[in-house]
C-alpha cells in the first residue's frame, strides 16, 4: 500500500515531471501511477516519495535548519483541510476530489512561498485552481 503524508496529498496532484533528480521523478511517477490502483494510507513523517529524496536522513528532512518542522506543520494543515486523519485509507480519486475545496487556503499559506510554484505553475490542475482563486 502506498503511503503518503499530509501535505504530499495535496502537493502530488500538482507533479509536473520535475524534481530534485532522475532518481526522484521516477519514484514520483511511479508513485502516481501506483496511486491510481491502490489505496493510499495516510502516515505522519517520511512516507513514499521521502524515501528516494537525498535530503532524507535518519528519517528527517534536511531540505533546510527548519525545514523538519516547517513540513511537519505543513502535514498537519494539510490534513486538517482535507479533513483526513492519519492511517485513513482511501483512493487517489477521493483525495484529488477534494483539492479544488482547500485550494485557495493552501496556496494562500504556501504555494506562495514554495520553491516548487513555478514548476507546480505548469501542471493544468494547479492552473486550472489557480484561475480560479
Amino acid at each position: 500500500m502506498l503511503t503518503l503524508r499530509g501535505h504530499h496529498l495535496i502537493c502530488l496532484n500538482f507533479f509536473s515531471g520535475e524534481g530534485y533528480d532522475e532518481n526522484f521523478i521516477k519514484n514520483l511517477k511511479e508513485l502516481l501511477r501506483r496511486a491510481e490502483l491502490e489505496l493510499v494510507e495516510v502516515c505522519i513523517g517520511a512516507d513514499d516519495v521521502c524515501i528516494k529524496c537525498h535530503y532524507l536522513r535518519d528519517y528527517k528532512c534536511q531540505y533546510d535548519e527548519n525545514a523538519e518542522q516547517e513540513i511537519k506543520e505543513m502535514d498537519e494543515k494539510a490534513l486538517t483541510l482535507l479533513k483526513i486523519k492519519i492511517q485513513t485509507r482511501l483512493s487517489w480519486q477521493e483525495i484529488k476530489g477534494r483539492i479544488p475545496g482547500i485550494f485557495a487556503d493552501w496556496a494562500e499559506n504556501y504555494c506562495n512561498e514554495c520553491d516548487w510554484k513555478a514548476v507546480c505553475g505548469n501542471n493544468h490542475f494547479y492552473q486550472k485552481l489557480s484561475s480560479m482563486v
